[in-house]
């Protein structure tokens, strides 16, 4: 990576963060959980702790939609809309067998 790569990375950081620090955060740690969410399914396959895992993956979708419309971003939104929705139907389902 170039330094002027490097350079335009970091002030976009730095732009990101003074626009919205609390979006920063929120969006840094969504980051976090989702990252923790996917080491924590694959190290623990075939048998990953679905009723942990997937409360989690939820909570942080919430967090990337939240974030996703203070940017007004329509399809990122839309996209955290579903994923939530997706996942919490499949955790009713695996609490609330049919």
């Amino acid at each position: 990576m170039s330094k002027k790569m490097i350079d335009g990375l970091s002030r976009w950081v730095r732009d990101d963060w003074k626009s919205s620090p609390i979006r920063f955060s929120v969006e840094i740690f969504a980051w976090f959980l989702t990252i923790a969410c996917s080491v924590t399914m694959s190290l623990t396959v075939p048998n990953p702790p679905l009723l942990v895992l997937y409360p989690i993956w939820i909570v942080a979708c919430m967090m990337y939609c939240w974030a996703a419309w203070t940017r007004r971003s329509s399809g990122m939104v839309a996209n955290y809309l579903l994923l939530t929705t997706i996942d919490s139907v499949g955790l009713i389902r695996m609490v609330l067998p049919l």
